[in-house]
Formats: C-alpha cells, structure tokens, sequence
C-alpha cells in the first residue's frame, strides 16, 4: 500500500514515511492510492474477532512495511481491558428503540482521541526507535486532541510534544488534564487566540519545509492518516455489535469540527462497510452543515465560543479529504480550492452535481445550539438515566432528524461528561449527583500548572520549538 498526496504530489509512499511526516511537501493531506475493498466472506470473519484482532487486520490492509509480528504485538498492547475499562473497548449504550451509543471515551483521558492516540504513541516509539530517530510533535488542540496525545507520548523514547490551545477556551477540566503534566518532553503552549490560529501556526511550521525537517517536526492532529486509520476500526467494531447479519445496514451520527472522525466513517464505508447514512453534527460552528445544505465552503474568521468547545472550529482542515474524493480524486481541483480559493476568497463552492453526490457517499447533516445540548442532556438522563457530554448531545439530537425505520443509528460518544460539568449542571440543576470522575483523575483542577502563553505568531512558536530541541 502506498499514499499520494490531495494537492497532486504524485511521489508515492509507505506507512512508515507518511506516519512521522504529516502533511505532504506540497501541503495536501495524505490518502492511500485506494481503499481496499472488504467482502462479505471477511466481514463475515471479522464479526467473531476481538477489538483488537478486528483492529489488527484493518491496519494490516493499509500498513505493510511494518512486520506483521510488530504490528500485532502493538495493537495488543495498545487495546488492552487495562487502557479502556471494558473488554469490549467500545460498548455500546442502548436508548431508544433504534438508537445507541458507542462508548469511545473510556481511555485515559475521557475522550474519543484516545481510541486512536494510544496506538499512535505506540507507532512513533516503535519507528523512531527504528531507525534511530527522535520526533518533535506539534499538534494544536480545541480541547481532547491535546491531552490524549501528550498521555499517549508522556515519557515515550526519542518523543517531545509542543502543543497549541487557545488560551482560557478550553473547560477547566480540559486545561487541567494538560497543564498538570510535569513530564520533561512535553510543552504546552497557550496561544492568544481560538482554535483555528493554533491550527494556521502548525500548518505554516508545516509547510516551512527547511524547519520542518531541521528540527524532525511531526503531527498527531487527525492530519495525521495513521490516526484517522486507527479510527477506521470503530466503526467495524460498531457496526458488528449492532446488526446480526452483514445484510443489515446502519448509519452513524457523528459530532464534527475539524472533520476528521467522520471522515474515518466515510473510509469505511468506501471499503464496504454497509453504512447507510453518516450523519455529520454541528454545533453553532457550522461550517461543515452549510457545505452540506448548500455546497458552499464559507470558513469564518473567528469560531464562536460554545459549550461543546472541541467543535468550535471554522477551517476544518480534514474535510480535503472528502473533497478529494468527492472530486473524483482530482487533485489539480482540490489544489486550487484548498490552495488558492480558500485562502483568496475565504471558501469555494461546488456545482449542484456535485452536492448531490454528496448524498451518494451517504453524508447529511445538522446543526445543535446550547439551548439543543441543555435539552438533549436533560432528556437522555430523565429518560435513561445516563449522562452525556455536551459534543455526543450534539450527536444525538441530529441523529434523531435522520432516522430511517429499520436501520440502527450508532451515536459516537465523544467525551465523557466529567469533563464540561459546569454545562451538565446547567442542563440537569444543583440536585442532580456530580458526573462520575475515574479516582485517578478526582482532584486534577488543583494540580500545579505547567504552561507557557504566546501570540498567535507561527515565528514566536518556532523560536520556542527552537529553544527546547537545542
């Protein structure tokens, strides 16, 4: 298996390059050359297999310059009851008829980032110690990016992290998850800005490509294919727990800001996965619901500050992806509306034909608000008795605009609602009990802090990268 870059580099590569490089030399993202495609004969295998059998033979598909005796000990290691609570990885939690949600948020960090993070900080370890390399890490986060990849890379040999939030935007307890960490090779670095500025400063460290290979810089953000492809799994894994027969068809509903977990949907369901629907949710930062109503592509300037914080995003930088392939993977197009459009005119549209093959791939899409998240939270706990956060209520009150009769939806569950609890008590009152906290995380907001402030200045964060590699 080799990748290509969406921008029209042609020079194909292996896993392995493309696992500590990120972004392509020409700034496109990477996509392998195709998807393999998946029989009945094998999913009808692949339904009695574990998390982490499942997960071994997917990557296999797509990573063949890392011996598979490796590979399999490193998945194994990676998907353990230990890492993830459960046996299962990923449960699923039923509600109404019809309608469930798979439990990705029972990693470390109480996130669904860590499902793919874990096995990433396991893959750069294991290539840099390889080839006897070290790897510099700059990622920019809206909330969990940031602490699933510094508790994946934490104490990882020939590994440091230099990660970008905007400052005073995240929950306290997201804040607190990342800038307790004392260890030596991380770095975080609060940028006087929003979520898109962390993000425009790692692409143009990106694309310094002098720096960039200078100082070994790599990426976690869902930039990154092996991250996306780790998140293929889930949705197998899903799938397998909700159907009895691989006749039967489901959709997805997926909470989206930077469009990187849906678009590991969109991967599935290209090798064969009988995805009917992807439902992608917005919040107020609805970008990626206007593309979907309208075929425009209009980023803003600024995201909006709301109660589901890792989705207030305006660029969001995986969607080329999708477009790519939408585009019938022309990537002279997608080169100029990534390249040039975007950063001329501030968007692109596609044509009417184009939108409707939107449908074709099986996206729709919808919009939630505070006002929805308060309503869609009290709902859930009144009725089941179960707590969600603010980005997996996003999820669910969009998937309820979408249902077919007889297909089973799967609401992916982003985080868990420990992490904004100041929203869950807004939506449930003072006498609802707390969200449950795991005993190893109680008492996180009052660790001491470990954090620098920067301006919103790609120059000012590669000073800082410079000063901390010498």
């Amino acid at each position: 298996m080799k990748y290509l870059s969406t921008r029209g580099d042609r020079t194909e590569r292996g896993f392995s390059d493309i696992l500590l490089e990120g972004l392509a030399p020409d700034g496109g993202l990477y996509l392998p050359t195709h998807y393999p495609k998946v029989d009945a004969a094998t999913l009808q295998r692949w339904r009695g297999l574990s998390y982490a059998e499942l997960a071994f033979e997917i990557l296999s598909l797509y990573i063949d310059d890392i011996p598979g005796a490796d590979l399999k000990r490193l998945v194994d290691a990676t998907y353990t009851e230990a890492v993830f609570g459960t046996r299962a990885i990923t449960p699923l939690k039923p509600l109404e008829r019809g309608v469930c949600l798979e439990a990705l948020s029972n990693g470390p960090t109480l996130a669904f980032k860590d499902m793919a993070m874990q096995l990433l900080g396991n893959l750069f370890e294991y290539e840099l110690g390889r080839r006897g390399e070290t790897l510099n890490i700059l990622g920019a986060t809206s909330g969990d990016t940031g602490s699933a990849a510094e508790y994946a890379m934490r104490g990882k040999r020939g590994l440091r992290v230099f990660m970008l939030s905007p400052h005073g935007r995240m929950s306290p307890f997201q804040q607190a998850q990342m800038f307790s960490l004392q260890d030596a090779n991380i770095h975080n670095l609060a940028v006087e800005g929003v979520f898109d500025d962390c993000q425009d400063i790692v692409k143009a460290v990106s694309n310094d490509i002098e720096f960039k290979r200078r100082h070994r810089i790599g990426t976690v953000n869902s930039i990154n294919w092996a991250r996306l492809l780790a998140q293929v799994v889930y949705y197998f894994a899903g799938y397998f727990q909700a159907s009895a027969s691989n006749g039967e068809r489901v959709s997805f509903a997926v909470p989206s800001g930077n469009f990187g977990n849906i678009c590991a949907g969109h991967v599935a369901r290209m090798m064969g996965l009988p995805i009917q629907r992807l439902v992608l949710a917005t919040n107020e930062n609805d970008v990626l619901d206007e593309f979907f109503r309208t075929g425009r592509y209009r980023a803003r300037t600024s995201a909006v500050e709301t109660s589901s914080p890792s989705m207030d995003i305006s660029r969001a930088s995986n969607f080329e992806r999708f477009v790519f392939d939408l585009l019938g993977r022309d990537a002279v197009r997608t080169r100029e509306l990534f390249g040039e459009c975007l950063a001329r005119d501030g968007g692109f549209g596609v044509s009417p034909d184009e939108l409707a093959r939107t449908a074709d791939f099986g996206f729709v899409s919808g919009r939630s608000t505070h006002a929805d998240r308060l309503a869609t939270i009290r709902d859930t706990w009144q009725r089941f008795g179960l707590m969600i956060d603010t980005h997996t209520a996003d999820g669910l009150k969009v998937a309820r605009e979408h249902l077919d009769p007889g297909v089973p939806m799967i609401v992916l569950e982003t985080a868990l609602p420990a992490k904004f609890a100041q929203t869950i008590r807004e939506a449930l009152g003072p006498d609802a009990p707390p969200p449950p906290l795991p005993a190893a995380l109680r008492g996180i907001e009052s660790l001491p802090r470990r954090f620098t402030v920067v301006a919103a200045d790609a120059a000012e964060v590669k000073r800082f990268i410079e000063a901390h590699t010498a």
